[in-house]
């Protein structure tokens, strides 16, 4: 089974040429793969499915164009857009994860995760996810107008920016303990998220001397970068890599 992995495509109304480059990049993958699977963030901001701004109807209507002729989709709420829900899911015709979904590649074992619960070091951010993640508040977000919403994500977004000035991009990145005890405790070989914006694909030994590995997924902006797997390999396309592709063969 050939799949695609993305993420961190932070679409935005105010970037429709972004927008543009997913819709054409995911209608080139019609006939090439049999899933897709984005990993969280894929909107900057989120405020409800019941607020679709008219800036992603391209999108929406490539996600639908894609299940309808076949391809499997699967979403995963990220750090910018954890209020996506099952209603913009189904409206897709896709299949909301939780964060953790595991799935085979042949006989290797792969947890997908958005990949910021990896961040521990950046404790404030942790508290905060502990906060936006709690269900009851989430529901009670969604029951206000939408100008209320709007008001609490710009606060949101502007502390989130004022924070990150003064962290260091160690702080920001995985944490390499949580790493290790993730894939052992889950018992994995292939470890896949986004999030960091830091395209690469890790060796990581487990402390039985298991070779296993992390899969970071990039970012987009002005370039695409996407991860193709099968059973048999996986190649990780980013221009930020050396050649451009860094491949695994799985063995």
């Amino acid at each position: 089974m050939r799949r695609l992995f993305i993420s961190d495509l932070h679409l935005s109304p105010a970037r429709p040429e972004l927008t543009q480059l997913a819709c054409d990049f995911l209608d080139s993958q019609q006939g090439e793969v049999e899933e897709i699977y984005i990993l969280g963030d894929i909107f900057n901001t989120w405020l409800g499915d019941d607020l679709i701004p008219a800036e992603f109807s391209p999108f929406v209507e490539t996600l639908q164009k894609l299940s309808a002729s076949g391809i499997r989709l699967f979403l995963m709420v990220g750090n910018r857009d954890f209020m996506l829900g099952k209603a913009f899911a189904l409206s897709v015709g896709a299949s909301l994860l939780k964060d953790a979904h595991e799935l085979q590649f042949g006989k290797h074992a792969v947890l997908l995760l958005h990949g910021d619960s990896l961040c521990l070091d950046d404790i404030s951010y942790q508290r905060y996810r502990r906060v936006v993640r709690n269900s009851l508040l989430q529901w009670c977000f969604l029951k206000l107008p939408a100008r209320f919403r709007q008001n609490i994500s710009d606060q949101i977004i502007a502390k989130s920016k004022q924070k990150k000035q003064h962290k260091t991009a160690m702080i920001m990145d995985v944490n390499q303990a949580e790493v290790l005890r993730v894939i052992e405790e889950s018992g994995i070989d292939i470890l896949i998220h986004g999030h960091t914006h830091r395209p690469a694909i890790h060796r990581v030994r487990t402390s039985e001397g298991h070779e296993t590995y992390r899969v970071v997924l990039g970012d987009w902006d002005k370039h695409l970068s996407y991860l193709i797997a099968d059973d048999h390999a996986l190649a990780l396309h980013d221009h930020r890599l050396n050649g451009g592709c860094e491949t695994l063969g799985l063995t």
